[in-house]
């Protein structure tokens, strides 16, 4: 993928930089994998906002991606790869062998016409799927299982990649992109290569209106407000807030820790220092 730079003829276009999708697949998503979908606006299921700063943006239909690639030892060929407004990473639709067709998370480097299969002791080539322990050490993964038959969980967002540091006993160590290193039963599944879209982190949105386009509405900051309405509101004149930095309901907004490290934390090895 390239980076498209646009000449400055408003104030807008000067300083935007997306992503040319030129080499996409221009028409409609499979009618049969994608389904229509309705904004919630952030609310939930009682009509309350439960996430803040939602609301509006263009029409999406989401597209039906396979997580699990469970077809085993039975070829497919990469049939156009698309966009996906649903994630920062393309698709391929992929045809097997019987004719049936599947969405599948679009690894860097692959073109139309490639062949790509699934399953045990295959090639390491990128888009074959398979078991963690076929995978030799110091290879770039993703879509990676947290169990078996559990579909891909890690490391699925655009230029993502994780590496497979090593094993011990039934399970491979895999340092994560945050530097996190982690222990995943060999059995679950990873797909090679890392995703494609690596271009998105240099996107610059240029204008308010293309956040606007995705759903995203303004959000307004605590020391603006009420002291009815966040912490760090109220005041004579303009104040900085006057304590620590805090969430609307006074949790801390600076690196407080919520993860729970009883049962979730088992598998977990180290983080990098930063």
């Amino acid at each position: 993928m390239t980076l498209k730079i646009f000449k400055s003829y408003t104030k807008s276009s000067r300083g935007t930089v997306l992503v040319d999708r030129k080499n996409l697949w221009k028409g409609k998503g499979l009618k049969s994998l994608t389904i229509g979908q309705h904004s919630t606006g952030g609310r939930n299921n009682l009509g309350r906002i439960t996430s803040r700063s939602k609301g509006a943006g263009h029409k999406q239909k989401y597209r039906k991606i396979d997580f699990y690639r469970k077809k085993d030892d039975m070829k497919s060929k990469v049939v156009r790869i698309e966009y996906d407004p649903n994630r920062s990473a393309n698709v391929v639709l992929i045809k097997y062998e019987d004719g049936t067709m599947s969405y599948i998370l679009a690894p860097s480097k692959i073109k139309i016409g490639d062949e790509i299969v699934s399953g045990r002791n295959k090639e390491i080539k990128n888009g074959n799927c398979m078991p963690l322990s076929d995978i030799p050490v110091g290879t770039d993964i993703h879509n990676i299982e947290l169990q078996p038959n559990s579909g891909g969980k890690l490391v699925r967002s655009a230029g993502a990649a994780a590496q497979i540091s090593g094993t011990d006993d039934n399970y491979c160590i895999v340092k994560l992109n945050s530097g996190e290193i982690r222990k995943i039963i060999n059995k679950a599944r990873a797909t090679i290569g890392a995703v494609s879209n690596s271009d998105h982190q240099n996107i610059k949105i240029g204008k308010a209106g293309r956040n606007r386009w995705k759903g995203k509405r303004p959000s307004v900051r605590g020391v603006a407000m009420n002291p009815v309405d966040h912490p760090h509101g109220g005041g004579e004149g303009k104040t900085s807030g006057g304590r620590s930095p805090v969430s609307p309901w006074g949790q801390s907004a600076k690196g407080l820790k919520t993860r729970n490290n009883k049962n979730t934390d088992k598998f977990i090895i180290t983080r990098r220092k930063k």
